[in-house]
């Protein structure tokens, strides 16, 4: 793929600003943008500028003058596209931006497509595959966590991993390709005790980066929570405790909340998505049935389950409370349940004390006066293995690096099975192509453009 136009785009967020950044790349980007620059010093042509300078002018259109702008010239291949790239600081003002934009059109450049910029850092051989969707991830990270994800893929964390066992893996397999090429005279020239080692170490990495999915997609998309219980027992005044404001609507009477209500807030550096449901039991009332219907379909949905009841509900025996918990035990059994007891400022310490030999993981707040909430979320990270964040190993984070993994090891599995069982030489090849190709979709040696479209298509615009 050949891109030799030249594209530009609103590099910042649309709408009105202290400034605004138009971005040009191509071939001709430092010609047209010359094209319409007044340097506030005489004869001053960014053609004649050394890559990576700032430059104080005015925008003109003929001899209109749009604005007083600065602009940056980066100069192949020492730029963010290994092209020739303008970016234009302007003031920003909607007005200002769609004129700049409006002459850099008539000039000669394009609108440029979403991710259009960084499509050609990865052509231009900027950034791999993996890295590229980096830049999309660390756009959107919203926490610590995610960020932190994002930055160490960017730098090339994981493509290094993938890069380092294909490169094993060809090595061995140029071996086996060479010995297929003397098959009459039986010569080996790949050490198999090595080569057992060899795919023995691949495995384990693959493994250890697949069950990483699990930690990095809810660092990436955030950990859904769901509250439940009975109604009037505090659910709504839990949900307000943990975000710190009055998002959900609390009163004495019983099926107020009669729809989910879901807010997100950032705990230890993670996201979660706590999600305020209506209160589960028997009722003629159509809507809260509905209601009720849409917590059972929350709770699938979510990963953690906090189970909220009334310390100070007498007549709610321990009994019923130990059916229900074991109902949504073995309902929904791959979910994290935490239980808690609500209105604990309401009852003694010694009752308390009883409740949780009945129920030992039994955790007791107050959500209306604050008491217990940050047990509550010392509970949540707990439930978060962000051990291997901490320790900067790679997670991933993408479906699609997660299926070409898995789709790698399937491959490696069969040629440890050929290994182990003195497959011919040519059958073991097969198996290490197809290995090999899978490594090449996550860092794009291997690509296809509809691929390609479908990873950018999610990029901005800009970017």
């Amino acid at each position: 793929m050949i891109l030799k136009d030249t594209i530009v785009a609103l590099a910042t967020a649309s709408g009105v600003g202290a400034i605004a950044v138009i971005r040009l790349s191509g071939p001709n980007a430092i010609q047209i943008a010359n094209e319409c620059f007044n340097s506030v010093k005489e004869n001053k042509s960014l053609l004649e500028q050394k890559s990576h300078t700032l430059h104080l002018g005015h925008f003109i259109d003929n001899k209109r003058v749009i604005d007083q702008v600065l602009v940056s010239v980066f100069k192949n291949p020492h730029s963010y596209t290994g092209e020739d790239t303008i970016e234009i600081s302007c003031h920003g003002s909607l007005y200002i931006q769609q004129e700049i934009l409006q002459v850099l059109l008539k000039k000669g450049a394009r609108m440029a497509d979403a991710g259009e910029f960084t499509l050609r850092a990865f052509i231009n051989g900027k950034l791999d595959l993996s890295q590229a969707e980096a830049v999309a991830d660390l756009i959107s990270s919203d926490s610590e966590a995610s960020h932190q994800v994002a930055m160490q893929q960017m730098r090339g964390g994981f493509s290094n991993e993938i890069q380092n066992l294909r490169d094993q893996l060809i090595n061995f397999a140029s071996l086996i390709e060479l010995e297929l090429d003397f098959a009459e005279e039986d010569v080996e020239f790949a050490d198999r005790t090595q080569f057992k080692t060899l795919v023995a170490r691949i495995q384990l990495v693959l493994k250890r980066l697949i069950d990483s999915f699990a930690v990095g997609n809810v660092i990436k998309n955030g950990i859904p929570v769901a509250i439940v219980g009975e109604p009037n027992v505090g659910k709504s005044t839990l949900l307000n405790a943990l975000l710190n404001e009055e998002r959900a609507i609390v009163s004495e009477i019983a099926g107020t909340t009669r729809d989910t209500i879901e807010d997100e807030i950032i705990i230890d550096g993670v996201a979660y998505r706590f999600i305020d449901t209506a209160g589960i039991r028997e009722t003629k009332d159509v809507v809260e049935n509905i209601g009720i219907q849409k917590t059972f379909e929350k709770i699938g949905q979510a990963q953690v389950v906090i189970y909220l009841f009334d310390l100070n509900n007498i007549q709610y025996q321990v009994s019923n409370i130990k059916m229900e918990l074991e109902s949504i035990k073995n309902k929904f059994p791959q979910k994290q349940l935490i239980v808690i007891g609500n209105k604990a400022d309401t009852i003694s310490d010694a009752h308390i004390t009883a409740l949780k030999q009945e129920i030992p993981e039994l955790i007791a707040i107050s959500a209306k006066s604050k008491i217990g909430i940050e047990t509550l979320t010392n509970e949540l990270t707990k439930l978060v293995n962000i051990g291997a964040l901490n320790n900067s190993d790679t997670i991933v984070t993408n479906s699609r690096h997660y299926d070409a993994l898995l789709k790698a090891l399937n491959e490696i599995d069969k040629v440890d099975y050929g290994l182990q069982n003195d497959v011919s030489g040519d059958l073991m090849a097969i198996d290490i192509r197809e290995a090999l190709y899978f490594f090449g979709l996550i860092t794009g040696e291997v690509t296809s453009d509809d691929l390609l479209g479908n990873i950018f298509a999610n990029f901005c615009i800009g970017k």
